[in-house]
């Protein structure tokens, strides 16, 4: 727990303050952040099938390109356009189809590697972009959206460890419980709607706020199980030993990721 709490000072030190400025510096850092979590991403698929180097390089390049060229905004008035490069999108499927071809040896590369690349690539490269996306429109709005997160995980882990009786999907993560997911989310939207309609817009409808703030709680709390359920399935604990007691960056952001994807149905209304 001691290395957990220094450990989360640290990253609190180094973060919060790129998060505070925003703008290109914070940009960078998220995708620095973004390519860290490919190679965790891209490691866990090498300890069943280690797949060429070529393949490896490919990837850094491709999440690149749909990071810096994909997801895009544009604002005209109080609309928001959000616009996808599809020549990215193209040359991320091109890109890992056609190997499939020149390797003739499907132990090396095969088609079930091109469409685990294909989809891992574009779900890490579109849900990064999509922070910084939010991070440009308002830091307060992402804010709302971190809250969500880390209030509904602090306070699922408390009510869990109080109260947690009734096992959540014990094969998936054998410590959660329905108890801590119903105190998680009790918790988290009290505190998110009260800090949106405090802060971001009082006159949003509360009721509206409340739904949504839950629908947000309950999908970043499925975004823990999604990722617990590839590290089931690798055989690992955690993504990587990066983060001294915290795991790797896809463990620290596997809720943050949903939460994003979750709330973009809601942009044009909250």
């Amino acid at each position: 727990m001691k290395k957990r709490i220094i450990s989360a000072i640290i990253m609190g030190l180094i973060l919060i303050p790129l998060y505070i400025k925003g703008g290109t510096i914070f940009t960078v850092a998220v995708y620095l952040v973004s390519l860290l979590g490919l190679k965790e991403f891209l490691d866990m698929k090498g300890t069943k099938k280690e797949l060429p180097e070529f393949i490896y390089f490919i990837s850094y390049i491709m999440m690149t390109l749909l990071f810096f060229f994909n997801t895009t905004t544009a604002l005209d008035g109080e609309k928001i356009f959000l616009t996808m490069d599809f020549r990215v999108i193209a040359g991320l499927f091109l890109t890992f189809l056609i190997p499939t071809v020149l390797y003739h040896d499907h132990n090396r590369y095969s088609i079930n590697d091109a469409f685990f690349l294909i989809g891992g690539i574009f779900f890490l490269g579109t849900s990064m972009s999509l922070i910084i996306l939010l991070r440009d429109l308002g830091i307060n709005l992402l804010t709302y959206l971190l809250l969500i997160t880390i209030i509904t995980d602090t306070y699922a882990l408390f009510t869990g460890l109080l109260i947690g009786k009734h096992k959540l999907l014990e094969s998936v993560s054998p410590k959660k419980t329905w108890e801590g997911t119903i105190g998680g989310t009790l918790f988290a939207t009290f505190i998110a709607v009260m800090f949106y309609h405090t802060v971001i817009n009082s006159e949003t409808s509360i009721w509206l706020l409340i739904v949504i703030t839950i629908f947000l709680s309950f999908i970043g709390q499925f975004g823990d199980l999604f990722f617990s359920s590839i590290k089931r399935y690798y055989g690992k604990k955690d993504f990587s030993n990066l983060i001294p007691g915290h795991g790797g960056i896809l463990d620290r952001l596997d809720s943050i990721i949903f939460v994003v994807l979750g709330y973009i149905f809601f942009i044009s209304i909250l």
